[in-house]
């Protein structure tokens, strides 16, 4: 995992049969912003020697947070650093928690296929409402058959849609099984659960893991971690925890400005994004971001991980997961 502090960007020219050809490049550094500039410069001249060579190589590196551009750290604003955990703020301005061992997994329980109530109830009464009024010698009858089958559809497919919902158990539900099978099959393992608005979370405690190892692409397999997510993990090498409320959760009807959120900003716009960021700050300390549960699996674990310990008191703390706060 690379969070640098400082980015930045170099050219480097070189020549072709159709001309000359412009390269650009980032670079990065914890040090400072000389060290981020010669190591841009560096990473132009050689992806210029690699096209010379013959080499297929990008013009220009796309300007992204993450998982977008393979190789490069993560692109983020960095806010504070305990240990090798690292605080960002993302494109959106939410507040992430970045930990290259400790392993977070989240999972999304969206409900899904509630569209086909309503489509077969409105198909059904269309069908039966023309019949019967064709039969009754209606004339014209189709924009008031298509009306009252509409009225239907949201009524009945609502009703069907929750009955099936109540019989069957929701997203959620199914998400928490698929769970506890898990722990039920790893009894050695030692697990947090929180509540986000769309599902779960997950934060693993008996011990550290490496991001692109088997033993995690099968949890995150086995549990039905969000995809997006574990795509992530493996392209930067760590696990991620959002730790403030998404912005149009809270009631935030401005976008982060100036937009795009990717970092850094031009010197010019950083008092624009101060200003929305001090709106936001105002706004989000009355919201959690997640809610803890309960603990799962080895709950008497005799021994003690300093690392996962540490990382779950910040990011307990900054989620203000033991309040009583509306998650967003």
């Amino acid at each position: 995992m690379i969070v640098p502090n400082y980015w930045a960007e170099a050219t480097a020219k070189y020549k072709t049969d159709k001309g000359p050809r412009t390269l650009r490049r980032f670079g990065w550094s914890n040090e400072s912003q000389d060290d981020a500039q010669a190591s841009a410069e560096q990473r132009a001249r050689q992806a210029a020697e690699a096209a010379l060579a013959g080499h297929s190589v990008l013009r220009r590196e796309p300007k992204v947070p993450y998982n977008g551009a393979d190789g490069l750290p993560i692109r983020e604003e960095v806010i504070d650093r305990q240990g090798d955990a690292v605080l960002t703020r993302n494109s959106y301005g939410a507040l992430c928690l970045n930990t290259p061992d400790v392993l977070f997994a989240d999972i999304d329980a969206n409900e899904t296929g509630g569209c086909q109530f309503y489509i077969a109830v409105f198909v059904v009464s269309f069908v039966a409402l023309l019949a019967t009024a064709f039969r009754m010698g209606v004339e014209r009858p189709f924009w008031m058959v298509a009306a009252a089958s509409f009225l239907l559809a949201v009524v009945l497919g609502g009703a069907i849609h929750g009955l099936i919902l109540k019989l069957r158990g929701s997203a959620k539900t199914h998400a928490r099984k698929r769970l506890n099978r898990f722990v039920d099959g790893h009894p050695d393992w030692r697990m947090r659960l929180y509540e986000t608005p769309n599902g779960w979370r997950v934060l693993v405690m008996h011990q550290t893991f490496d991001p692109r190892s088997d033993t995690v692409a099968e949890f995150f397999r086995f549990i039905g971690a969000d995809p997006l997510y574990v795509r992530m993990c493996f392209n930067q090498n760590c696990f991620r925890a959002r730790v403030s409320p998404k912005p149009w959760r809270i009631g935030m009807g401005k976008h982060i400005s100036p937009r795009p959120g990717v970092w850094p900003i031009p010197p010019h716009r950083m008092q624009q994004r101060a200003d929305w960021v001090a709106d936001y700050d105002r706004i989000q300390g009355g919201f959690a971001s997640c809610r803890f549960v309960e603990d799962l699996g080895n709950t008497h674990f005799a021994g003690g991980c300093v690392e996962t310990e540490r990382v779950r008191r910040w990011h307990d703390n900054l989620s203000q997961s033991d309040s009583e706060l509306e998650i967003a």
